[in-house]
């Protein structure tokens, strides 16, 4: 199956989340009515399958991840020891191209996975090519020289009031994997229970 590439605003109304990767006003208006000429009309009840669907969904649009991918990453988590929600976040939280745009060197997780993609990015001094590259704790990762030459990132690196998450550290042009993520350390805009569900049916 095909990542989504069509308008992002349309992807955020269908799952009622937020996928943007910032606000927007005229979005947030309209969140809760589903795309489409009879989006008003078309509200109503899910089943419970349809809801934990639902949330899948609404989960895979915020990372930017396939079917394949997820399922594969919720079914790994599903074999180790420990509480399944927070390895999913932890997992999900820990893809190199997700850390780069919490460090902030990208606007979105989308512009994240193309500078990871074209090469653009380095991990521990070596250049690494994989979106979904698992990033390990002590891990530093840094962009090069040509994409900080780019004037979003640019301004995005000059951007003070930036906020980091308490599980990275930035400093300059490269950050770090301090520790592994935590649920408290985010607010994610899905149900990590009922996602859960939906794959030990």
């Amino acid at each position: 199956m095909a990542r989504y590439t069509g308008p992002k605003h349309r992807l955020a109304r269908r799952e009622g989340v937020n996928v943007l990767d910032k606000t927007s006003q005229s979005l947030q208006r309209r969140l809760n009515v589903p795309p489409g000429i009879h989006g008003k009309k078309r509200k109503r009840r899910l089943s419970e399958y349809g809801t934990q669907l639902r949330e899948k969904q609404k989960a895979k649009a915020t990372y930017g991840l396939l079917e394949k991918q997820f399922k594969k990453l919720v079914q790994t988590v599903q074999k180790r020891k420990g509480e399944t929600g927070e390895m999913i976040v932890a997992l999900l939280e820990t893809r190199l191209d997700n850390l780069v745009y919490r460090l902030g060197f990208a606007k979105s997780r989308t512009m994240a996975r193309q500078f990871v993609s074209h090469g653009h990015i380095f991990v521990n001094g070596k250049k690494v090519n994989i979106p979904s590259y698992a990033v390990r704790v002590d891990d530093v990762i840094s962009i090069s020289e040509t994409i900080q030459k780019n004037p979003v990132v640019a301004e995005l690196l000059n951007d003070k009031e930036m906020q980091i998450l308490p599980f990275i550290k930035k400093q300059g042009v490269s950050g770090k994997l301090v520790r592994m993520p935590k649920k408290e350390d985010l607010v994610v805009p899905f149900d990590l229970q009922l996602i859960i569900e939906y794959y030990s049916r």
